[in-house]
Parts: structure tokens; C-alpha cells; sequence
């Protein structure tokens, strides 16, 4: 019986889709165990875990009202956008909501009053969390597509930006490309950022309101028109390189650089048909988890991957604690068809736990012990227990953290060492040094390559004489002086004669003394 449940729960991946299944439990020879699978969730409408933000400011219609034509009647400009009024407000959520059947709701723009200067909005997406697209991105605009937009994504929650795709009725003259297709790409450049015209040019047809992110193109390229060679697709994205981060974001941006012109120039003299309207933005992905979650909650008004494999994270980024005995990796869509779910596991050295800084053991005969060799992570001892001279325990880390190890950072000037204890203080040489790194001076000292005692100060040291002591180092002399302390004139001999350099040593009266003191020496010896 036992033997039958193990053979259905292993079968259940290919019942319910390929990597829909963490684990299952079967029997070995061993016993009964789990056997885990690479996994990942189930793709869904992700703009419903969406926030949204348009900017600049003032970019929405209706503060103050404004009224409004369209392409097909543009000299009937009875419509109003009013902010203040809930049937006539446009505001960034109705490209979101629930439309009753035949009765579009939509987000607008302020009209072009100010051309030439450009109109341009930006609608941003964030999901503050990692998505995998699984299908085509599709915006959908009313009265007319822009004739210049750009998509841009991010991966680092909206601090980098990145283009996705270009859009205009004329690339070379936009964007200075060349205009290309999707279906049109090979292998090698399936993730080419192009910019396409399939989009922006004027049809005058009310049923062309989509635009269009091509991913399912991009799939197709390797699993055939039909997405049915799924397998090849895996492989490549697992093979080749930035593929699959070229199908995960974290946000997405769209820059709405030139409204639809109705197929012909800017007319000026009514600019009230110049806008734009979203009513729809439709993102389908999954939570990106690393292939260690099938399961992705909206929990605390954010995404969280219910991880497994002994992995935690909001991606299942990293393994948990105690099941770090080597380096944490994302699960892999290879070998077919379960993939590598490379779970975390806890240390299997005997009696030996490393913490997860070491892969090997060895026993040590004459001792009667296990100790662990090659520790890494700046870490030493029989357990990996210990941080290597130079470095100190980072308080704030469990042992099992790969930063449990901080670096001293010692002045190599000022410290015996690079070595500290454990609160990471170096060990000062003598002569005035301080600080935790050794890098400060006491009182009394400056730094100069080292700790120096100070020259001169404004308490003890004073220079003398009119002298100013220069960032505690010397003495800056006034003419007639000279000494470390300026304490020194320069006037010298025993004639009391002053120095050639200066006119200022002596004063008239002094001079008038030494000159009649020579005179009466003089007389005293003839």
C-alpha cells in the first residue's frame, strides 16, 4: 500500500504540470523519504499585487478641469475631466478595475496645451519582489496608441532602470534604430531590446487599442510557434546567459513619450485631442522563487514565496539556518523532466559541525578527533567556530552567516597589527595613537604619517613673540624671530648687532644704548 502512495505522489508532477510538486514522499531502500523536485508557483494576473504611481505631478487630467475631443470628432469638444466629480475623474486605478461589459474605464492624461513642449507620462508598476513573465505584456490605450513610448524594467526594486522595448511610428527617427520584428529574431538574440512601428502607427480603427510586449514570440523561438517543445525552452533559459533575467523584473515603467496624432502633423490650433488613456494593463508572470516554491502568498501588502528545499527568503534567496553546509543555489530546470532542486542540507560530518564554513572533515588519529579543514569565510578552528587574525565576530550574525567574520581593518601605520579583539579595536602602537583602528591621535599629538607630539598648541606649547601655531606643527614667525617657539630673535653677537635680514630686532632706544656703549668702550681703550 505504501509502495502504491509513493508511486502516485511521485507521479503527481506530471498529473498537475510540469514543477507544480516540491516533494513527495516515497519508499527506497533505506526506507521511506523525501524526494524533492525543482518547483515553482502557478503564473497569474500580477496586477493584481501591483502598485502604481504616474508621474510627474499634474500629469493626471482633471485639477483643474479640462475639457477634451477625440481623432474622430475633433472640433466636438464637449467632454470634461473633472477630479472633483466621480463620473468624470480619470484617475491611475481605473487601469486596473473590473469593466462593466461595453463601458471602458480609464486613466488620462492632461490634453498637449503646452506644445511644443513635450507631453510625456510615465506609469510605473512595482511589485517590491522578483516576477517571472509567462506571457505577453498587453497595455490598452482608448482613442489612440502613442506614436513614441518606451517600455523600461528593473530588477533592483526601481534603483536601476533598464530599456525593455522601443515604440514609435518611425524608429530611425525616434530612436535612431532600425525598426524589427520579434518573429524575426534567432536564438542567439531573443533578448535583443528592440524598437518595433507594429504599434504606433494610425490605422483609424477604435478596435486597434493594444500594445504589445512580445514574450510569447520570444518563447517561440525555442518551443516552436505553438509553445509545445517546452522542454528545448527550459534548457535554454537554464543554458544560456541572461536569458532568463531577461523575462524577471521587480518593476515595470512605461514612458508614454508622444500621444496619437490622428495620422497627420500636430494641429495647433486644437490640442484638446492630445492625450492619453490607458484602460488596461494586463502582466502575467509568476513569483520568482528560485525553483524552491510552488506557492506564493499576498501577505502585509507584499509577495512572499512559501519557500521549501530549507530555503528562506522573500525569493528563497538563501538557505536556513543550520542547513548551510555549502552554498546556497537556485534550483535548476535540468536534468528533465523534475530539474535539480538543490536543497539546503544540514552538515553529515559525524560529530563535526562547521557552520557551514567548510565542505570536508578529517580525523586526526593521534587526538581522537573530527575537526574541520579549509574554512572559509575568514573563519578558523576545529568547528569553523573562530575568525582568522585580522578579522573579529560580527556580533549582530549567527556562526552559520557568511559575514560572521568582520574585517579589523587596522591602520597599517598606526597599529602593531592587523589584529583586534572582539569588538574589533586594534591594537595601537605606543607613542600617542588611538582609536578603534588606530588611525586617530591623543591629545597632545597630530597625525602626520603616524602620532607626532605636538609643536606647538593653544595651552602649553604657545608660540611666543606674536607667533601662530599652523594645524599644531609649528610655529609661523613674525619678522625678527626665529625658535620652534618662535622664543628666539634674530638679532645675534655680542655687538648686540642685528641681523641684516631684519630692521625690526632692536628699537630705536636700544640701538641709541649699544651704539653709546661702543662709543665709550672705544674711548676706555685708547
Amino acid at each position: 500500500m505504501l509502495h502504491q502512495a509513493a508511486f502516485l505522489l511521485h507521479c503527481l508532477p506530471l498529473v498537475m504540470g510540469q514543477y507544480d510538486i516540491c516533494k513527495s514522499w516515497v519508499t527506497t531502500d533505506d526506507g521511506p523519504m523525501w524526494e524533492f523536485y525543482a518547483c515553482q508557483p502557478k503564473a497569474v494576473p500580477m496586477k493584481d499585487y501591483a502598485t502604481v504611481r504616474v508621474d510627474p505631478s499634474g500629469i493626471t487630467c482633471g485639477n483643474p478641469p479640462e475639457r477634451f475631443c477625440t481623432h474622430e470628432n475633433p472640433y466636438l469638444c464637449s467632454d470634461e475631466c473633472d477630479a472633483s466629480n466621480p463620473d468624470l475623474a480619470h484617475p491611475p486605478k481605473l487601469m486596473f478595475d473590473k469593466e462593466d461589459e461595453g463601458l471602458a474605464t480609464y486613466w488620462q492624461s492632461v490634453t498637449w496645451s503646452r506644445y511644443p513642449e513635450p507631453l510625456v507620462a510615465n506609469i510605473t508598476l512595482s511589485w517590491n519582489k522578483s516576477i517571472e513573465l509567462t506571457d505577453d505584456i498587453v497595455v490598452t490605450f482608448e482613442y489612440g496608441r502613442p506614436t513614441m513610448m518606451m517600455l523600461e524594467k528593473s530588477l533592483d526594486n526601481g534603483r536601476t532602470w533598464h530599456p525593455y522595448q522601443y515604440y514609435a511610428d518611425d524608429c530611425n527617427e525616434a530612436f535612431g534604430m532600425q525598426a524589427r520584428r520579434v518573429r524575426d529574431l534567432s536564438a542567439t538574440s531573443a533578448n535583443r531590446v528592440i524598437c518595433t512601428e507594429d504599434y504606433s502607427r494610425w490605422v483609424g480603427s477604435k478596435k486597434e487599442k493594444n500594445v504589445r510586449f512580445e514574450v510569447r514570440d520570444r518563447f517561440a523561438i525555442f518551443a516552436g510557434p505553438e509553445l509545445k517543445n517546452m522542454d528545448n525552452l527550459y534548457t535554454r533559459l537554464e543554458s544560456a546567459k541572461g536569458l532568463k533575467d531577461f523575462f524577471t523584473v521587480t518593476d515595470l515603467r512605461l514612458r508614454l513619450l508622444r500621444p496619437a496624432l490622428g495620422g497627420t502633423y500636430v494641429q495647433r490650433e486644437n490640442l484638446y485631442k492630445y492625450f492619453y488613456a490607458v484602460s488596461n494593463i494586463e502582466v502575467t508572470g509568476r513569483c520568482k522563487c528560485n525553483l524552491h516554491a510552488n506557492l506564493c502568498t499576498f501577505r502585509e501588502g507584499s509577495l512572499q514565496c512559501e519557500c521549501e528545499h530549507n530555503t528562506t527568503g522573500q525569493d528563497c534567496g538563501r538557505c536556513k539556518k543550520n542547513f548551510r553546509s555549502k552554498s546556497w543555489r537556485a534550483g535548476s530546470y535540468l536534468p528533465r523532466p523534475n530539474g535539480s532542486p538543490n536543497v539546503c542540507a544540514a552538515p553529515n560530518f559525524g560529530n563535526c559541525e562547521c557552520y557551514g564554513h567548510s565542505n570536508r572533515c578529517s580525523f586526526i588519529d593521534f587526538l581522537n578527533l573530527v575537526t574541520c579543514i579549509s574554512c572559509k569565510h575568514n573563519t578558523r578552528g576545529q568547528h569553523c567556530q573562530h575568525c582568522r587574525l585580522g578579522y573579529y565576530r560580527n556580533s549582530s550574525a549567527e556562526l552559520d552567516d557568511e559575514n560572521v567574520c568582520i574585517d579589523c581593518n587596522c591602520n597599517r601605520i598606526g597599529s602593531v597589527a592587523n589584529r583586534c579583539n572582539d569588538t574589533g579595536y586594534c591594537e595601537c602602537k605606543e607613542g600617542g595613537v588611538t582609536g578603534p583602528k588606530c588611525d586617530e591621535c591623543l591629545s597632545g599629538y597630530y597625525w602626520r604619517q603616524g602620532c607626532s607630539p605636538n609643536v606647538c598648541d593653544d595651552e602649553l606649547l604657545i608660540c611666543q613673540n606674536g607667533g601662530t601655531c599652523y594645524e599644531n606643527q609649528r610655529c609661523l614667525c613674525p619678522p625678527g624671530f626665529k625658535g620652534v617657539l618662535c622664543e628666539q630673535s634674530k638679532c645675534q653677537g655680542e655687538t648686540q648687532e642685528c641681523d641684516a635680514a631684519s630692521d625690526l630686532c632692536l628699537s630705536p632706544v636700544a640701538f641709541l644704548v649699544s651704539t653709546l656703549g661702543l662709543q665709550i668702550r672705544f674711548l676706555l681703550n685708547l
